[in-house]
């Protein structure tokens, strides 16, 4: 069974990002980003509506690390410290070296490629730092930037679930992406 642990928390940095450790001064960027209308249009959980919203969300990511079970980083621009998205791993399985990437990143910071190089450098700690063997990604079928992001960083679709998920009064198709480490580091 894979072994997790996050202390020291691992900071990591890509060409332009730094991925930290998210802190509750993140609060105010949290509520932005767990509060947009677009960036949730295709996450299927309740919206961040005050800064107590927020700030629990850190608090649950924060034990999720101290507890060795998942990591997320705060994600920000070299030279400035603003969180502008969260990404990282959740819903991890150790005894199958396996885990779910995630991430979400404010509107303004769109189609610059952050998504895709942060997902890169993730991807190189999870398999060769982590020691996990795969890692999957599942997405609401109608996140085309989402399918590109995945494919882009090697990842090839593994299902295609029709309305398996029902949010918000409506159903939704979701698509499972995944990657293995040998595909990663060829």
């Amino acid at each position: 069974m894979l072994e997790l642990n996050f202390k020291p928390f691992p900071n990591l940095q890509s060409e332009r990002l730094t991925f930290r450790k998210l802190k509750d001064s993140d609060a105010p960027e949290i509520l932005k980003l767990r509060g947009d209308k677009e960036t949730m249009k295709f996450i299927p959980r309740p919206f961040a509506t005050s800064l107590e919203d927020a700030l629990n969300h850190i608090k649950i990511i924060n034990e999720k690390i101290k507890e060795n079970a998942d990591i997320n980083w705060a994600v920000t621009e070299k030279g400035n410290n603003k969180c502008i998205g969260i990404m990282g791993f959740y819903r991890t399985q150790p005894e199958n070296y396996r885990t779910e990437l995630g991430y979400m990143i404010l509107p303004e910071y769109w189609g610059k490629g952050y998504v895709t190089e942060a997902v890169k450098t993730l991807l190189n700690y999870a398999f060769n730092t982590l020691n996990f063997h795969s890692i999957e990604a599942v997405i609401d079928s109608r996140h085309i930037a989402s399918e590109k992001v995945l494919i882009k960083n090697g990842f090839r679709k593994e299902a295609h679930f029709k309305e398996d998920f029902f949010y918000n009064n409506e159903f939704s198709d979701t698509v499972k992406y995944g990657i293995l480490k040998r595909e990663f580091n060829r």
